[in-house]
């Protein structure tokens, strides 16, 4: 096993332990899945608040807005990013006390109203299921008279994001929206933020073999996840996992066509920083313009720990203002 600097979180941790049950489903520890409520008071310095996208899914969305907007008479309108959850497609949810204070932050310290979608999960609703509930959730956006997203988002300056499956959840719905960019004006989206995204495939990757004991995320707990959540009968090089099979989607010349810029993040004792770095020679390959912040840490450590969080913030603000230019 190789050393590893950086201590993991402590915590009841489902991935270290995934048991499946009868029904086509997991055991989820709710200790580990601790709620946030919404505030749409604003006691903090964002404000928050829940609203329906599909009951008969039971999938919603949470709303993020930084509470000095509201207490303006004229708001200037802020970027929106869309964020998608992290947790193998099968654990968490966009409530989870984490992801909750993970999306508060990311509103407040980058400048942008956030909306986080509760989506389904596997291996109850397998894979495209969350692309699907994604793509819902922009065509929510498209319609939507909600007064907070009429009064503080500038659907002109849109954003994919999220954490470790939610990487993988923004990317592959990035590549359905590019796909179909005129039939959701008049939202346009200018990029994706993929925060230690969730991808592996067949062949092991050097991280992989490097952190296949990852005190956070094993590689048997990867492996293990995107058995549940993939299509039956699929295998790893499926390209819900690996982006790179057969040389990528062609959807990626899309995005190009568009312009759309991508932020990608990873941890150098992540097991998957690999195949987020071959994601990233891809897409550069395809032509798009791709900003990289790779550093010292593990997967996700933003969202387990707050206090290594703030150069991620700082960079992802950057990008977004620097994409929403162009």
């Amino acid at each position: 096993m190789a050393s590893q600097r950086f201590a993991r979180p402590i915590f009841d941790n489902p991935f270290l332990k995934i048991q499946e049950l009868p029904g086509n489903t997991v055991k989820r520890n709710s200790e580990s899945l601790k709620q946030a409520n919404c505030d749409p008071k604003g006691t903090s310095l964002v404000v928050t608040r829940d609203v329906d996208l599909d009951t008969t899914k039971n999938t919603w969305l949470r709303l993020y807005v930084p509470r000095r907007l509201t207490k303006n008479p004229t708001p200037k309108k802020l970027p929106l990013i869309m964020y998608y959850h992290g947790g193998g497609f099968v654990y968490f949810h966009a409530n989870t006390f984490i992801f909750d204070v993970f999306c508060q932050a990311l509103a407040e310290r980058v400048g942008a109203m956030v909306i986080s979608l509760e989506y389904r999960l596997a291996p109850e609703h397998r894979l495209p299921a969350a692309y699907d509930d994604a793509m819902d959730g922009l065509e929510w956006l498209k319609t939507t008279k909600d007064e907070w997203v009429c009064n503080y988002a500038d659907l002109s300056k849109v954003f994919l994001g999220g954490t470790s499956s939610g990487g993988n959840l923004a990317y592959n719905a990035g590549l359905r929206a590019a796909a179909m960019a005129k039939e959701l004006e008049p939202i346009k989206i200018k990029g994706l933020i993929l925060h230690h995204p969730f991808f592996s495939g067949k062949n092991r990757t050097e991280s992989e073999e490097k952190q296949k004991d990852d005190q956070l995320l094993p590689l048997r707990a990867v492996d293990k996840m995107f058995d549940l959540c993939l299509p039956k009968g699929v295998d790893h090089d499926h390209e819900y996992c690996n982006p790179c099979a057969n040389g990528g989607s062609k959807h990626l010349d899309d995005m190009k066509e568009l312009g759309w810029k991508v932020f990608v993040s990873g941890a150098c004792e992540d097991p998957l920083v690999d195949a987020a770095r071959g994601c990233v020679r891809l897409m550069e390959e395809k032509g798009i313009k791709v900003f990289k912040f790779f550093r010292d840490g593990y997967h996700a450590m933003e969202v387990f720990d707050q206090s290594m969080a703030a150069a991620l913030y700082d960079a992802a603000k950057d990008f977004v203002y620097a994409a929403s230019r162009t």
